[in-house]
């Protein structure tokens, strides 16, 4: 299992998940029921004999055991995120190889997540199923800013622009689900202080009883946060408060026939520095206010070997900016999205997903209103025709409204064999894949001035592959090398000379690199968890692209008692030779984390966390500044 973290013996997995784990049959699992067991199966994963086992979904949207899959893919179980205690999700995924995380001046300020180097809109991320994205945002990406951690029970990462089943524009995927116990009741409830006169409150709940389940998970956070920009003499602090509501609604109608209704609500407020008033004038006076609500039907049919996966999901966005308190700009989207998925087991060795995928985006900014419409049709072919080798061959269509048809294929396979007393896998996976400009990007070019509004913008194409090594011991040991490489055509960025829209490079982008994940037992309670990445970016005229590290790494050491009453571990994580967007070089950094958890009794846990223990200096952003050291204490109340 790729997870960085050594999980508590305190999760133990229960007879019953293991008898359903040896008697599943793959090609019978419907994805509402495959989310169930990638849940329960998560927590206990870094405890079986062998890691390569672990139910994984976010490949290709059905589950398939971690080793027959070639794509390279992370995992988040719920242990490490609430071990952790980060606030934002971003925090915790910046804990994995490939990954890097650039943040604005704090929380709730713009926050970019990119994996192997590439544009943060080309990461997707998806809730139970709900495209978190924002279309009222300058590039249809999703605002990690305002995705808190509490209720996340989840996260699977692919990592690389193989998300066939996902969009043509994917260069890499989150999937993140919450909490899915379907019988009896659990929940918890958690309050949190710290620096920057910060709190956070939580409650979390799910139940069932075999026919409906439920969850729901209420979550608030405020800070007073710190000055986020170092050109800001008035030496403010720039807060956030975010109130978020995820539920979930299940109703097993009989053993084949599933209906499920996933409904969210985020509101967040952030202040920031430097925007313009009404006479053009500097202000380091502004906020902003996000909120986002979404929700998604769907219903799950079983026929056999046939699943049969339909779903409707809207989500609506409305971005507000303000300078001294007056509208200053902002703006409305919409994704309305009708999907279907199928798959069918032929025989014991092959098995054939296909779906479909409607969708539409819209966008308002109170001057320019654009729709537009994009048809998606996707196949993949999953074949066993040796005991140890599997492959698969993908091929997605694409009608877009406005930039007309695109075809994009995925191809993967891994091999696997005996190395000592663990099992190896040889994995290898190539995509391509195509972006539209965004309604953002076409309406800012509408309304701009030369060069931009001279550009006729075009959609980016882009391919990749990767291919590595896994090897996982049975004493626990388990090791990682891949070597990655992927271009971009037709790159469109922001003119940050004359600022008149955005324009589009004439070659080719392209980021490579390596990723190394070691973890290990080292006894006395004590485990190592470990990740370095390199990663070499350049644009099409050879420069390094901006805010991408050349080398990146996290180093954890956890400990816990015998009896699993406390629980200790230190992170520490480090990012070299980046530049800002002027080719500036950023100065290198290294942070220390701490976290610890100690059950009082059986149900009460008191927790702590400190981050960035060093307090060292450092810019993730050119002229932005980060937290220094802080420190966190909690509570926590599980029934």
């Amino acid at each position: 299992m790729p997870s960085t973290f050594a999980v508590s013996p305190g999760f133990p997995p229960s007879v019953a998940q293991i008898l359903a784990i040896e008697e599943l049959k793959l090609n019978k699992l419907t994805p509402s029921l495959a989310l169930a067991l990638a849940f329960a199966t998560g927590s206990v994963a870094a405890q079986t004999n062998n890691k390569l086992e672990e139910i994984i979904v976010v490949s290709s949207r059905v589950p398939m055991p971690l080793r027959e899959i070639g794509t390279s893919v992370s995992v988040l179980a719920a242990s490490e995120i609430q071990f952790r205690g980060y606030a934002s999700l971003y925090d915790v995924l910046r804990t994995q190889p490939g990954v890097t995380v650039t943040n604005t001046g704090g929380m709730g300020a713009p926050s970019t997540v990119r994996i192997r180097g590439e544009e943060g809109y080309r990461t997707r991320a998806y809730i139970d199923g709900i495209d978190i994205s924002d279309p009222s945002g300058i590039q249809i990406s999703p605002k990690f800013e305002h995705l808190m951690s509490a209720g996340i029970s989840r996260v699977e990462i692919l990592r690389g622009p193989q998300g066939l089943m996902y969009g043509a524009d994917a260069g890499g995927v989150i999937n993140i689900q919450t909490d899915s116990t379907r019988e009896g009741l659990a929940g918890s409830i958690e309050a949190e202080g710290g620096r920057f006169d910060t709190q956070r409150f939580s409650a979390n709940v799910a139940g069932g009883n075999g026919t409906v389940d439920f969850s729901a998970n209420a979550a608030d956070y405020s800070t007073e946060g710190f000055n986020a920009t170092t050109g800001d003499i008035s030496r403010d602090n720039d807060g956030y408060d975010n109130t978020t509501f995820h539920g979930r609604l299940g109703w097993n109608a009989t053993e084949d026939l599933r209906f499920e209704i996933v409904a969210r609500d985020v509101d967040g407020e952030g202040e920031y520095d430097d925007c313009y008033d009404a006479d053009f004038l500097l202000s380091n006076d502004c906020s902003n206010d996000y909120e986002q609500q979404a929700w998604r039907a769907s219903a799950d049919f079983q026929q056999g070997s046939l699943t049969h996966n339909l779903a409707y999901t809207k989500s609506e966005t409305d971005s507000q900016f303000y300078t001294e308190g007056l509208p200053a700009f902002g703006g409305e989207g919409e994704v309305e999205r009708t999907s279907y998925l199928g798959s069918w087991g032929a025989s014991e060795s092959v098995r054939l997903v296909y779906g479909v995928d409607l969708r539409t985006d819209s966008f308002d900014d109170g001057y320019n209103a654009h729709e537009r419409d994009q048809d998606g049709y996707y196949f993949e072919y999953q074949g066993n025709h040796l005991e140890n080798v599997f492959v698969t061959a993908g091929v997605r269509y694409d009608d877009n409204e406005d930039f007309g048809t695109h075809t994009t294929y995925r191809l993967s396979g891994a091999y696997l064999f005996t190395v000592g007393t663990g099992e190896m896998k040889l994995k290898a996976a190539y995509g391509t894949g195509f972006r539209p400009p965004s309604l953002f990007e076409i309406a800012s070019n509408d309304s701009g001035y030369p060069p931009a509004s001279l550009v006729d913008l075009e959609e980016e194409e882009s391919g990749g592959y990767d291919i590595g090594l896994t090897w996982a011991l049975d004493n626990g040991l388990y090791l990682e090398a891949t070597y990655f490489d992927q271009e971009i055509d037709n790159e469109i960025f922001y003119d940050l000379e004359f600022f008149s829209g955005y324009l589009q490079e004439n070659g080719t982008s392209d980021s490579k690199g390596v990723e190394l994940v070691a973890i290990a037992p080292l006894g006395a309670g004590f485990s190592l968890n470990s990740n370095y990445t390199y990663n070499e970016t350049n644009n099409s005229e050879g420069e390094q692209r901006a805010r991408r590290p050349e080398q990146m790494f996290n180093l954890g050491v956890t400990w816990q008692t015998a009896s699993d009453r406390l629980m200790l571990g230190v992170n520490l994580r480090g990012a070299y030779d980046a530049v800002s967007t002027s080719g500036a070089a950023l100065d290198d950094y290294e942070t220390l984390d701490f976290s610890a958890d100690w059950r009082v009794v059986n149900a009460l846990h008191l927790y702590g966390r400190v981050e960035n223990l060093t307090d060292e200096k450092y810019e993730e952003v050119g002229g932005f500044n980060t937290s220094g050291t802080a420190g966190y204490v909690g509570l926590r109340y599980k029934f």
